[in-house]
């Protein structure tokens, strides 16, 4: 009963009854509805915990979705990786904290660190910032200084002065003769350094002028700059104007030339953005004017975007993931085709063979990439699906591969846009090349599973209005379930009722190819 497996996976389509902003819902998509409908089916969890997120708030990402497509089990990520990874001290023996605490040692600077100040746990935690400085001063950095991120969205809103107290009150204990830490500057999430997305540029230039040239209204502390600006302009915590910390006009902690700078922020949306700015300052970066560049050693918590490689250097290495499902396939002989356009190629190369660069065999595994094309893909929200389709279905055509994966990037890159209308065109688009696949695998008798890793372009608008009346665009994730669909089977394929994510289609697809699944997987979707 065994067959090939085809599984497509469209990127950023989530799965949801909402009505609002949904170019899902609105899309004209029979091929989808046909599996939604008359095939076995069912919807899968693709955020939070079914992905190694810290808790279910937490929206899921290609790279975490592709992580567990690809391994069939669940790996800590995000909050939970650097939770463990501190508490092992594993952090501390990465070649980014060597290097950021050598490079400050080496030329007399000052360790700084940046980032969301709360125990929020969406995009950071006070607990890794504290844990870090004491490791710092404890390897012999003298100077620290801490540019504050006010939250307020993750936390209360008004609760920014408790995460201060906590932080100076840790200050005084530590400081000394040989050791000096403070807050030097900074600013709510949502007026500096923290745009997302290319939203708003201007808000990380704020940011550079406040953490690095110490350029802005100036506060004896970090206290009397959030009471004052509360009371002045009625802010809550993120929205709190830039500030920098100073005395007599001298700004507490610039950053300099012979400093190094550590984003302890672990999410990635609001990181990539200002990581730019640190590691491209020199390679032809054009997003604002800087009119200081300075010679720093730059590391982020965690590596914010896998594609871009961005940053250089970072403190958590990603999981070290074993017993992936190319692995397996490797080692039963199955031969497996794998192609996306530039996108999302490393979604299902990389990501899906468990952060791993290299095929597990070049005989056995083809890879092939269709070069996305430069420009904003609302522009063209079609993007590169006809070309993907037509590698898939000669692949499938030829009758080499046993397994064969795609991801069609359209729904979660024209969705970052916030154009809601061309993203409708973007999930059409994926809709209409699901024909052509279709109707291959069942020419060619093969299994089709259909899913997505994440959701996105079925919410894409936020709360609130703009001025104008009009709604306001939502470019991020969403935490919607996402479709799992199965056409032209074997017969009696059956979807099981439970509560599955993302980890649970490897072992689906192993099953479907006539095979048990490694003991260390999850249970697979179907009977």
């Amino acid at each position: 009963m065994a067959k090939p497996v085809v599984l497509v996976v469209m990127d950023g389509v989530g799965w949801t009854e909402k009505d609002m902003g949904n170019a899902v819902k609105h899309a004209y998509k029979p091929q989808i509805e046909e599996l939604m409908t008359k095939w076995p089916h069912t919807t899968i969890k693709a955020s939070g915990t079914a992905v190694g997120l810290p808790s279910d708030s937490d929206m899921g990402n290609s790279e975490v979705g592709h992580n567990a497509l690809g391994c069939g089990q669940i790996y800590s990520q995000g909050a939970k990786l650097v939770n463990e990874s501190i508490e092992s001290g594993k952090i501390y023996e990465s070649s980014a904290w060597k290097g950021a605490v050598s490079f400050a040692k080496e030329h007399g600077g000052k360790m700084h660190f940046i980032g969301l100040l709360s125990d929020g746990n969406v995009h950071s935690n006070i607990s890794h910032l504290i844990a870090m400085i004491k490791e710092a001063k404890k390897e012999g950095i003298r100077e620290v200084r801490v540019h504050a991120l006010m939250d307020g969205r993750d936390v209360p809103e008004t609760s920014g002065l408790q995460y201060v107290e906590q932080l100076e009150a840790v200050f005084k204990e530590l400081n000394d003769g040989d050791f000096h830490g403070c807050i030097a500057s900074g600013g709510g999430r949502m007026t500096v350094t923290m745009d997302r997305y290319e939203a708003d540029w201007s808000m990380v230039e704020k940011g550079w002028h406040i953490h690095v040239m110490g350029d802005g209204r100036m506060f004896g502390s970090a206290t009397e700059a959030i009471e004052t600006l509360r009371k002045e302009g009625g802010y809550t915590d993120q929205y709190l104007p830039g500030f920098v910390i100073g005395e007599n006009g001298v700004p507490a902690g610039t950053i300099d030339d012979g400093d190094s700078v550590i984003l302890y922020n672990f999410r990635g949306d609001r990181a990539v953005e200002i990581s730019k700015a640190f590691d491209y300052m020199n390679k032809g970066f054009d997003k604002f004017e800087m009119p200081k560049k300075p010679n720093v050693f730059y590391a982020g918590m965690l590596q914010y975007d896998g594609d871009l490689k961005l940053p250089d250097n970072f403190l958590v290495e990603p999981p070290h993931i074993e017993h992936t499902m190319s692995e397996f396939l490797v080692n039963k002989g199955v031969r497996s085709f794998a192609c996306s356009e530039t996108q999302k190629f490393g979604h299902v190369t990389y990501f899906w063979n468990g952060n791993r660069s290299e095929k597990f065999s070049d005989e056995l595994e083809d890879w092939v990439e269709v070069p996305s094309d430069i420009i904003p893909f609302d522009l063209k929200p079609w993007m590169k699906a006809t070309e993907v389709t037509d590698l898939m279905v000669e692949a499938i055509e030829s009758g080499k591969y046993q397994f064969l994966r795609c991801n069609y990037p359209n729904g979660d890159m024209v969705g970052h846009t916030g154009n809601y209308e061309a993203t409708i065109i973007g999930v059409e688009s994926v809709d209409l090349n699901l024909r052509r696949v279709m109707d291959a695998c069942r020419k060619m008798d093969y299994t089709l599973i259909v899913t997505a890793d994440h959701g996105n372009s079925d919410e894409m608008y936020d709360k609130g209005t703009n001025p104008d009346g009009s709604p306001k665009p939502k470019t991020s994730h969403s935490l919607a379930v996402v479709p799992f669909a199965i056409y032209n089977g074997p017969e009696g394929t059956e979807v099981k009722e439970g509560d599955f994510g993302l980890a649970n289609v490897a072992a689906t697809v192993v099953q479907l190819l006539g095979y048990e699944k490694p003991e260390e997987w999850l249970e697979a979707i179907i009977k």
